[in-house]
């Protein structure tokens, strides 16, 4: 399966000797969950869009430093690519910015929670099951990094999962879409780093919090599953 690699930001070169940049992330991501995905990215942040949306049998939207809402020839761009795949019934997995893009170019609304930042590993719960979710858990631990928040959903919009810092953590839209606020590519070294860099931002207890609950086991193999299959499951019925 052919799955473009949406790329909304690029990891600062003082971070890159943890992982790489995302589209390293992501191919080892996929390479230890799901090796029969080939992900193809696009540097959509600097204007590199695929030229249809059949370039690829489907899209996975990555996460950034910016916001759905920001005012951005990019953004704009890309919110109109996401209603086109929607038309289209193109399957699409938007991860943290992906997922609040997703919310956001069809309707819903996305805004700052008043919470304050979600960060560090966290439990999602699961509300409704689905057929792609193999193996089934009823909750899965992944690290989090966002300000901002899915506040509404867009139209035929469904809650799937939720945290209890993020009441839309897992999101689907329709038959071929869907969301996830977390990030599974994150690895647990490049987490900390970001942690560190914005102690300040954050705040110094919610930070000290969030590194401690970085030695937690993680879910990211058996939810990068669940998005292939759903990835799957959607271009069968589009």
């Amino acid at each position: 399966m052919k799955v473009g690699l949406l790329e909304c930001d690029h990891v600062a070169e003082r971070f890159r000797h943890h992982a790489g940049d995302y589209r390293e992330m992501f191919a080892t991501l996929w390479a230890r969950s799901a090796p029969e995905v080939e992900l193809h990215p696009f540097d959509v942040c600097n204007h590199q869009f695929p030229a249809e949306i059949t370039d690829c049998d489907a899209y996975v939207c990555t996460g950034s430093r910016f916001s759905v809402y920001d005012d951005v020839a990019w953004i704009h761009a890309l919110k109109d690519f996401v209603r086109q795949l929607h038309a289209a019934e193109h399957p699409f997995v938007g991860i943290c910015f992906g997922h609040q893009m997703l919310a956001e170019a069809l309707g819903g609304k996305v805004a700052r929670a008043e919470i304050g930042w979600g960060v560090g590993v966290r439990a999602i719960e699961i509300t409704q099951a689905e057929s792609w979710m193999q193996p089934l858990q009823t909750s899965c631990h992944l690290q989090y990094m966002h300000q901002d928040q899915v506040q509404q959903l867009p139209a035929d919009g469904l809650v799937l999962g939720q945290s209890t810092h993020c009441p839309v953590a897992l999101l689907r839209v329709g038959r071929s879409m869907l969301g996830i606020q977390a990030h599974p590519e994150f690895t647990p070294e490049y987490g900390e780093a970001l942690l560190v860099d914005r102690t300040e931002k954050i705040g110094a207890e919610r930070t000290r919090q969030a590194r401690e609950s970085l030695s937690q086991a993680t879910d990211e193999i058996v939810v990068t599953r669940w998005l292939t299959e759903f990835l799957k499951q959607a271009l069968t019925q589009s």
